[in-house]
């Protein structure tokens, strides 16, 4: 994209930058004169971004002056804002790529060049969502069952445990039946601290202890029988290496599964301009752009600007603790965004968040995470900017800031944005960022007033409203059972849980009967009885987001382990416990700091890279357990140091979650329990038969230093550079076409032409009216994402397995959907497909809906099928805040496809009412008051809307009904822009006939 747009108004304030002549900019400082020096920093971004790209029609005049007139123009009007790159993630980022693909193919039916078709904003594709844990350590023995389907039949030939099945290894539990050998890996081996000292340091990145397997062809490693010997041979000299078997192997169930779309991002990368492809196996989407692709400075031909970004993922905001101006936005938006089109944003409060004092020894960065979600959440932040300043800021590291920032989409804000400081200029000097580079930079941000210091902070901007927070205040947390919000004192967790097995069945009770609570289970598993009760731990997950990118935390997970094992404190083996760092770069400060075998030891074995448990891709309990866990009613927990703990969503069966700190997440494990007093109550026993408490084996800040200073140096950012620029060689090994439109191929259930392009054409036409439309869903309140689009397993008796098993799919072949989302006919089966779901006219939880013309009670698919054949248009009517949840791009694509004309809701989330407008559906609200129940709705009529040939923003429609009944509702088009790209169809279609 070229930094200076032609025609700009704004060219005389481009100057050359004081001792580097040749370097130009936009002084927006002078141009914005006293106004701008009072505006937040984050509101300096976006004045920047409009004059820079200011070409009187995405950008206008006004909309710059409209942001400099930020104190009085907040939450009044609409701005435009042109970000610098995107970051799109495998789920949600194929959706759009095929959308590229399919474009190319329409703009070439329709006559244009679709050579043309390129995203004009620089974009970058992580392919980090694929992991799925289909191998842990106490679950290695199982078959990987992904899909839910019969783990007897093995989906990839080549893996090398499945043809040389194992025996569990006995733990030294005293139920063991059979010998085991020394090399036995075992949680309470006395004799293991011997071993760890001397086990080498592990490669961190390359996870390929012998080179020449991954020189063979990949089109064999995955085809070829012979080849099972090999890897058998290959995995006993991974095990010498001392190199986690669970990550080779569920490494090669990645590419072997994923092949098909591995190589269609592969030519993506190859076709498109501007288009980059982070391979699996490197990192998930909001590290590899914290470390990797973040510039905080963009550079172009000489010309700088901040930078910034939008992702297809709600935790784009990590970078915000760099100082990089991101958030998440929705797949339909970010297609437009590399297309050169602005996301439009209401200009937004920014709630200045004034951190004070120095947190104690105790705390984590979780612990100031969760204190800062209570204190937003009764601030109001939803919809606005928070920007964090005050002396405890410079007590954050940039580790801190960027965990902080990561959590924003839990507490509603746009964004959390710690602006340039010292720290963060000595963050980026110690990752080996270079130094001419760093100095221009430095250089730049003082002239443009963006970088903070101790001089500006002096004249703090202006704020919508100021909340204050103690760092010193701040002691150890949990978040749950059920919401990232309802904080818990880890001191009063043992009581906090008692009180929601009384409470009613709600946000936070169970309703468990008095003389129930006590209630105990015994379970067989491997040759030992156990006893489950309600706050048992059988998940404990340290995973791929929010704490990985903080080395205090990981370290002080595996300092805690260290001191665990030495101490002689074991894990319960039925315990599903594992470790999914962020990066290479975490695994390798982890095993240079020699903490990885004692977290080894402890279960929390390294299970791959890449989002895994907080998206519900883990491996199920053992059977025994699940049906100890039923049987008895039991309130299992979950322990995580992720970001989501929704019921039932790391296990159906495990119905209190709770997020934590990495070392809580260890030292809940070895509990077995949250009905646990820390201050009052051990941990278990030790070797000499004593208590062990967790003040005896908590890691203090010292001890924290010394590690960190050794273990995260700037070569480790450094090696992770180069190996990320080179690839890895099962993706440099992988074919791919290389043709200017993809071969489709007819036969494929993972990449499909969609339809969206059917009707492209040069001209938009007027909206048509809606007429004699049935309602296919009747929903109540706070309906989310994940209830319109899944993203987990698909289950046997959905709509889409059937698709699936008709196109000769086993169950074990399903994957999940959020892998299936390059199909369409996937896609639009799985819509509404959650068996969560309350429809009002099914009237308990069920993915079915009522065809009213037959009065058949079918799939939600079926009956929208149906209602298409029948030329019948269909709406949603549903409560308050429809689309809650993470930003999908198929929560609106799948209602299009499944022939949703309109949406009727009391409100919405603001992301999700974009996305309706940006594929076509007019998302309508009733008046203020009013809702279905007040107006004497059933959901059985029939409705018809007239839209008028000109649409304007906020108008007020009149719906009529079958019954005679009639009443007006407000059409939630609120500028021109999304009027315009409504009457086009939808931004895909806007966007597409710029080429014709």
């Amino acid at each position: 994209m070229d930094p200076l747009r032609p025609g700009s108004p704004y060219q005389p304030a481009i100057e050359a930058l004081g001792n580097y002549p040749q370097k130009k900019f936009y002084n927006v400082s002078k141009l914005g004169g006293a106004k701008y020096d009072t505006l937040p920093y984050s509101i300096r971004v976006l004045f920047e971004s409009s004059i820079r790209n200011c070409d009187g029609f995405f950008v206008k005049e006004s909309d710059a002056m409209n942001i400099l007139d930020w104190k009085t123009k907040q939450n009044n009007v609409e701005v435009p804002f042109c970000p610098a790159r995107v970051v799109l993630q495998d789920f949600t980022g194929i959706p759009a790529m095929v959308d590229f693909a399919a474009m190319r193919e329409a703009v070439r039916n329709a006559g244009g060049d679709p050579v043309k078709v390129n995203p004009a904003c620089p974009a970058d594709f992580t392919v980090d969502h694929s992991l799925q844990i289909d191998f842990s350590k106490c679950a290695i023995q199982n078959a990987p069952n992904p899909g839910g389907g019969d783990s007897q039949k093995p989906m990839v030939k080549l893996s090398p445990l499945k043809a040389q099945p194992r025996k569990l290894p006995c733990r030294g539990q005293t139920g063991c039946r059979g010998p085991c050998s020394a090399g036995d890996s075992s949680r309470n081996s006395g004799q293991f601290s011997a071993q760890i000292e001397n086990t080498p340091i592990l490669c961190p990145f390359h996870l390929q202890p012998v080179p020449e397997y991954a020189n063979i062809p990949a089109r064999y490693r995955w085809r070829n029988a012979e080849l099972v010997m090999f890897s058998a041979i290959f995995m006993i000299l991974a095990a010498k290496q001392q190199w986690p078997e669970t990550v080779l192997k569920n490494q090669e169930m990645e590419f072997g599964r994923n092949r098909e779309r591995l190589q269609f991002f592969k030519w993506s990368s190859k076709v498109f301009k501007n288009i980059s492809v982070i391979p699996p196996e490197t990192g998930m989407a909001h590290q590899v752009n914290l470390e990797y692709l973040s510039r905080v400075v963009f550079e172009v031909k000489d010309f700088l600007y901040p930078d910034s970004v939008v992702g297809t993922d709600s935790h784009t905001t990590m970078v915000n603790g760099l100082g990089i101006l991101g958030w998440g936005v929705g797949g339909i938006e970010t297609e437009a965004v590399m297309l050169g089109m602005p996301v439009t944003l209401t200009l937004p409060e920014v709630v200045g968040c004034e951190l004070t004092g120095t947190a104690g020894p105790l705390a984590t960065s979780i612990d100031i995470v969760l204190s800062i979600i209570k204190h937003l959440r009764q601030a109001d932040v939803a919809g606005k900017f928070v920007e964090f300043f005050g002396s405890g800021v410079s007590q954050l590291s940039v580790a801190d800031r960027t965990t902080i920032a990561n959590m924003c989409p839990e507490y509603g804000a746009i964004l959390s944005f710690f602006p340039v400081d010292n720290v963060t200029l000595k963050h980026l000097k110690h990752t080996g960022f270079d130094k001419a580079k760093l100095e221009v930079m430095e250089a730049y941000l003082k002239a443009v007033k963006l970088l903070r210091t101790d001089e500006s902070s002096s004249t703090e901007p202006e704020y919508s409203q100021v909340v204050q927070i103690s760092l010193s205040s701040i002691i150890p947390y949990v978040s749950g059972p059920k919401r990232s919000q309802d904080r818990v004192a880890v001191i009063n967790m043992k009581s906090d849980f008692q009180a929601c097995l009384n409470e009613k069945s709600g946000v936070k009770g169970f309703q468990i009967a008095v003389e129930k609570q006590n209630d105990i289970v015994p379970v067989q598993y491997e040759g030992n009885e156990y006893k489950l009760s309600h706050g048992c731990i059988v998940i404990a997950a340290v995973i791929s987001c929010t704490n990985n990118c903080n080395p205090s935390v990981m370290l002080a997970a595996g300092l805690l382990a260290k001191k665990a094992v030495e101490a002689g404190l074991v894990v319960k083996p039925y315990i599903r416990t594992s470790l999914s760092p962020g990066s290479g770069m975490v695994t390798h400060y982890l095993s240079s700091s020699g903490v990885l075998p004692y977290l080894s030891k402890l279960g929390f074995e390294v299970v791959g890279y890449g989002c895994s448990t907080c998206v519900g891709n883990t491996a199920p309990l053992p059977e025994a357990i699940r049906n100890a866990i039923k049987q008895g009613d039991i309130i299992a927990c979950g322990v995580l140091s992720g970001t989501k703990n929704f019921e039932g969503r790391l296990c159906d069966c495990v119905r209190a979650n709770y997020l934590a700190s990495p070392p809580l997440v260890v030292a809940y494990a070895i509990a077995g329990t949250v009905r646990i007093d820390f201050e009052t109550e051990p941990l278990g026993t030790g070797f000499d038969g004593k208590s062990i408490y967790l003040r005896d084996i908590w890691p203090t800040r010292r001890e924290l230093h010394i590690v960190e200073e050794e273990c995260v140096v700037s070569s480790m950012f450094k090696e992770l550079k180069e190996k990320m620029e080179k690839g890895n060689k099962r993706w440099n090994l992988l074919e791919a076409p290389e043709s200017t439109l993809f071969p489709w191929d007819l036969k494929s259930t993972y990449i499909r032409c969609p339809s969206f392009f059917d009707k492209l054409a040069k001209e938009p036409v007027s909206p048509q009216p809606i007429e004699n439309a049935h309602v296919l869903l009747y929903l109540g309140d706070s309906v989310t994402t994940d209830h319109i689009s899944p993203a987990g397993s698909i289950a046997r008796s959905s709509a889409a397995a059937k698709y699936l098993t008709n196109k000769g799919l086993t169950p074990r072949e399903f994957n999940s959907y959020g892998a299936r989302r390059g199909n369409d006919a996937v896609m639009t089966r799985g819509t509404f497909a959650n068996i969560k779901l309350l429809n009002k006219f099914i009237g308990k939880p069920a993915p079915k809906t009522i065809h009213f013309p037959s009065g058949q009670t079918l799939d939600v698919f079926e009956a929208a099928e149906w209602y298409q054949k029948e030329g019948i248009p269909v709406i949603i009517l549903a409560g308050k805040k429809y689309g809650l949840g993470s930003s999908r791009d198929w929560a609106a694509k799948g209602p299009f496809l499944l022939g949703v004309k309109a949406v009727l809701a009391e409100s919405y989330e603001k992301v999700h009412r974009s996305q309706l407008i940006g594929i076509g559906i007019a998302p309508l609200q009733f008046l203020p008051g009013e809702n279905p129940s007040t107006l004497g709705l059933t959901g059985r009529e029939q409705f018809s809307i007239l839209f008028p040939p000109e649409l304007s923003p906020g108008m007020t429609l009149d719906v009529k009904t079958s019954t005679g009944k009639v009443f007006s509702v407000i059409a939630l088009l609120e500028n021109d822009m999304e009027i315009t790209i409504y009457k086009y169809g939808g931004s895909l279609n806007f966007v597409a006939r710029r080429f014709l």
